[in-house]
């Protein structure tokens, strides 16, 4: 088998599709969820707060900031000014909390349907075969004679 073929054959296996299209899934909800957090609840808390809050613009700059420049963290990020930007990571670490608690709540609902679905299968008794209907007639049918 050449090389190709190989490489056919693995990238055709069920499993890797399902990969494949569960991570274009899962980047198309990452967006998702970074847009809940930045156009949602970073707004909220930042009201709860009093507006005193604004995670993306809490940083430390590391280096020389040019005189006149606004100190915010869009304007030093495109000049390159170093910044320990710990407000981007709360940020981040918000989005991550909640996608791991929403994935969390989507398996524990799916795990819920399997078992739902398996109980039913266990409770139904399987279908009896064709040779016992038989034999059960040829009974009854000598039993009435």
């Amino acid at each position: 088998m050449s090389r190709f073929a190989d490489f056919k054959a693995f990238a055709m296996r069920g499993n890797v599709m399902d990969l494949a299209i569960g991570v274009i899934i899962g980047g198309a909800f990452g967006k998702i969820v970074d847009s809940v957090v930045s156009d949602i609840i970073m707004p909220l808390i930042t009201v709860i707060t009093g507006g005193g809050i604004d995670f993306t613009n809490l940083f430390i700059v590391l280096g020389k900031v040019p005189e006149g420049t606004i100190r915010n963290f869009d304007t030093l990020k495109k000049l390159g000014i170093p910044m320990f930007a710990y407000g981007n990571f709360i940020t981040i670490l918000i989005n991550f909390v909640i996608l791991a608690f929403i994935i969390y709540q989507l398996v524990k609902i799916i795990n819920t349907l399997r078992s739902a679905a398996e109980e039913e299968q266990e409770a139904a008794p399987p279908p009896t075969s064709e040779e016992i209907l038989l034999l059960r007639e040829i009974r009854d049918s000598l039993k009435s004679k």
